[in-house]
């Protein structure tokens, strides 16, 4: 069994922040090649980013959710590609960690192992002898190029003529890759499609959606660690907002980054920063970063709270969880909104980050789980004494 020296979260936090220079020196090339650089992967790896939601027994971390956030807003706030190609791989690390142990000591062989994923079941298996045989393409499957496993959603057939979703780990070797990421935002995540044929799945890496959905976990030795004992969909919630907080700071830091010298153009004032309507831009848009942070931070405090407490989480608060997510990206398109639209012409130019941020934010608010709208919702209806109408809550 294999220990680690635990760093704290401000050693995590800073060790994010170092990797600044490289992620904003590589973040153009990025988007060109329309996947992470192998230097920017193993800088993240070798500051140990990849193992926050890795067991303890397996040289990682167990890190909580506010590590998470404020590691992922780091790296968002340098890159969005990279801070979102690395939150997202949390996310099916944690899944991984839900499965029978043997599955997880065979993933987990692997230093510094790459998970990625999808919750989204578009694709069938097929029951056989000793497991399941998956024919499927999954889109949008972030940092796909540089992961180890994909943790995949399928469609069983039962005896009684319904349908199953299923959750399975597969190693990428066995999926294949189409290059079919080319987008307007979020370009360096590579977030490509994959696709199985005939693709084999031992049963013991298959385990029923519902039963994960909850709470109803594999994994004996993670059974009583509060990382791994929380709800799915509240944790990927909490997972998923750094990256949008680190935008929001990123369009705060590339605006005043320019702002001195900067003139307003066909009027009279020789400064920007001396136009009282400057003054009313960056005010609006640093209060909402601020509300932005109280979401972000409530959310990874309530999921924390629940998993050291061991308490189960109510309908209201996991809908809240949803809610508080939307709210981050909701809050965080706004400030760089306001931010992009100071900035004034010369800042479409490519080489300006404040266009890249600007995409960036606006592909992580159309994700299907991050939607302000969607979320609202579903919050709104379950306040209102309704039932959820989705599964992923």
């Amino acid at each position: 069994m294999l220990t680690a020296d635990i760093p704290t979260r401000a050693h995590l936090v800073q060790r994010a922040g170092d990797l600044a220079p490289l992620l904003k020196k590589n973040a153009a090339q990025a988007e060109e090649d329309r996947r992470l650089q192998d230097e920017t992967i193993e800088a993240i790896a070798g500051a140990g980013l990849f193992k926050l939601r890795v067991p303890k027994r397996y040289g990682g971390y167990e890190a909580d959710t506010r590590t998470l956030v404020e590691v992922a807003a780091e790296l968002g706030r340098a890159d969005g590609a990279a801070g979102w190609t690395t939150s997202v791989y949390w996310i099916p690390t944690f899944m991984a960690c839900l499965f029978p142990d043997s599955v997880q000591d065979e993933v987990f062989a692997t230093p510094d192992v790459r998970i990625c994923g999808t919750l989204s079941p578009s694709a069938l298996a097929a029951p056989a002898e000793g497991g399941i045989v998956v024919n499927g393409k999954w889109g949008f499957v972030s940092g796909a190029r540089h992961a180890h496993w994909q943790e995949i959603i399928a469609v069983q057939p039962t005896p009684d003529g319904q349908h199953l979703p299923v959750m399975a780990l597969v190693p990428m070797s066995d999926l294949q890759i189409i290059d079919d990421w080319d987008t307007s935002g979020l370009r360096g995540t590579g977030s490509v499609s994959t696709v199985a044929q005939d693709v084999f799945v031992p049963q013991e890496r298959v385990i029923p959606l519902p039963a994960i959905l909850q709470g109803q976990y594999a994994s004996e030795l993670n059974a009583a660690s509060p990382v791994y004992r929380v709800p799915l969909l509240p944790v990927a919630a909490a997972s998923s907002v750094g990256t949008a907080l680190g935008l929001a700071r990123a369009a705060r830091d590339a605006f005043f980054e320019r702002l001195p010298g900067r003139t307003l153009t066909y009027t009279a004032y020789e400064s920007q920063a001396q136009a009282p309507l400057t003054h009313h831009q960056v005010a609006e848009a640093t209060l909402k970063i601020d509300q932005a942070e109280f979401h972000a931070y409530r959310l990874a405090d309530l999921v924390d709270a629940k998993g050291l407490a061991g308490e189960e989480f109510t309908l209201e608060e996991r809908a809240r969880a949803r809610a508080d997510m939307g709210a981050v990206v909701r809050l965080a398109k706004e400030a760089v909104g306001i931010l992009a639209a100071a900035s004034g012409g010369s800042s479409i130019y490519r080489d300006v980050p404040m266009q890249r941020i600007s995409r960036d934010i606006q592909a992580v608010s159309l994700h299907a789980l991050m939607n302000p709208d969607t979320n609202n919702e579903l919050y709104g209806r379950v306040l209102c004494g309704l039932e959820p109408n989705t599964l992923y809550i």
